[in-house]
């Protein structure tokens, strides 16, 4: 038996659709740490377990005077919120892509030919190298951008971006034969994120860390 249709009176009261909720932000929550309330990276070991929190700002090679004390963003009273890009303070905005990991492994021996090493020694070609799993760093899903690298990530400018971050890296990231291989890797890891980039961004504002998600993507507010 089909279904019966609605009675005039009963379609005129179905609700309206609920308008989304402009304080809602579709990213999940960062971790930050609660003393300096700066954000945090996590590593885990090959069993998906957490073994290390990192700053930040020690990804890029910076260092901090403290162990990092996880807590999620919305616990911080006034998070200070840093591009993820160029580390600029106050970020302006969020995006949202698939959550990034990167695997590092670390090498636990180097094969060599014999003759290589009592002709060349320490000169001597590596014949084969054996690593191991290290650690997997994730990266998460909520990237913030200060408005500089915003308008690269809107005109989907991945060299601009990349440029933009390499000045504002430490010398020894970028300096000599460490320039090409940071490139390298800036641009495998923002390639993903501009791959798998969400068409919508959320405005950071006083009492929304995690973005007022109510403007598309290359719309001003």
């Amino acid at each position: 038996m089909p279904p019966r249709p609605p009675h005039p009176e009963e379609a005129g009261c179905r609700p309206e659709p609920a308008a989304p909720d402009a304080g809602m932000a579709p990213v999940p929550e960062s971790l930050y740490c609660r003393r300096c309330r700066r954000a945090l990276n996590i590593r885990f070991n090959n069993l998906g377990m957490i073994v290390e929190y990192l700053h930040a700002a020690e990804q890029r090679g910076q260092r901090s005077d403290h162990r990092p004390e996880p807590v999620p963003i919305t616990e911080i009273p006034d998070p200070i919120i840093e591009c993820d890009f160029c580390s600029t303070p106050d970020a302006a905005w969020i995006y949202r892509c698939a959550n990034q990991i990167t695997d590092a492994r670390r090498v636990t021996a180097q094969v060599i030919a014999a003759g290589d090493y009592q002709s060349q020694h320490h000169a001597a070609r590596v014949r084969r190298t054996d690593t191991e799993h290290a650690f997997t760093q994730a990266w998460g899903e909520g990237w913030s951008a200060c408005d500089g690298c915003a308008d690269f990530i809107e005109a989907r400018d991945l060299y601009g971006l990349i440029g933009r971050v390499v000045e504002s890296l430490p010398a020894k990231l970028t300096r000599g034969k460490h320039l090409m291989r940071t490139r390298g890797q800036l641009h495998e890891r923002y390639s993903d994120v501009f791959d798998t980039l969400a068409p919508s961004r959320g405005r950071i504002a006083p009492g929304h860390p995690l973005g007022i998600w109510t403007h598309p993507t290359g719309e001003a507010p």
